[in-house]
């Protein structure tokens, strides 16, 4: 597999966002295929940075290529990407647990159903071993790995889920049909084929 190179986090905030889907995302060796993604940047009403820098988004405003992990309702971690312009980041919504699925399973309760490891941001972050000791921390090196794994795929695009603010736009991106999904798109989503 090849590592992704930092020059791919350089783009549009929603191309990085579909062009994510079906990467391969470890942490220590533990992880999967990205299936699902949301995109979000300073002029998003639902982003983090729509109201500039603070001392929690700071690495949303920092090098491209790097994590913003934020805790949401005081209990879950939610891991972002950063992306090229200054404020936008991908946050990863699910994976498909492919590499060391074992210890997913000690992280997350060993009698959760496979299908629900890595099914929404806060499971992942649970099952990755990801916190914010890992905010800032770039994902082009270790523990990090983000490298090419599915040659083609069909991407389906609809909205963002779990927010008010900006809920019409077009902003979540998913292998299309795929079972790891944080929650199935709607039947008339938008799929377009990608490479």
């Amino acid at each position: 597999m090849t590592p992704l190179p930092t020059g791919f986090f350089e783009q549009d905030v929603d191309r990085v966002a579909r062009d994510l889907i079906g990467v391969d995302l470890t942490v220590d060796g533990v992880g999967g295929i990205i299936v699902e993604t949301e995109a979000y940047d300073a002029a998003d009403p639902a982003s983090h940075s729509f109201g500039g820098r603070t001392a929690r988004n700071g690495a949303m405003f920092g090098p491209v290529g790097h994590a913003y992990v934020y805790r949401i309702y005081g209990l879950h971690h939610c891991l972002n990407i950063v992306c090229g312009t200054p404020g936008s980041a991908v946050l990863i919504r699910a994976i498909e647990p492919r590499h060391g699925v074992d210890v997913m399973r000690d992280r997350r309760g060993p009698s959760r159903p496979l299908g629900q490891l890595c099914a929404g941001p806060g499971r992942v972050c649970s099952a990755l071993g990801i916190d914010r000791t890992l905010d800032g921390a770039s994902l082009t090196q270790p523990p990090f790995l983000l490298s090419r794994s599915l040659p083609a795929k069909t991407v389906s695009v609809g909205t963002r889920i779990g927010i008010t603010k900006a809920a019409d736009r077009l902003r979540r991106f998913g292998l299309a049909d795929s079972p790891w999904l944080s929650r199935a798109f709607p039947t008339d989503h938008i799929a377009t084929q990608h490479e």
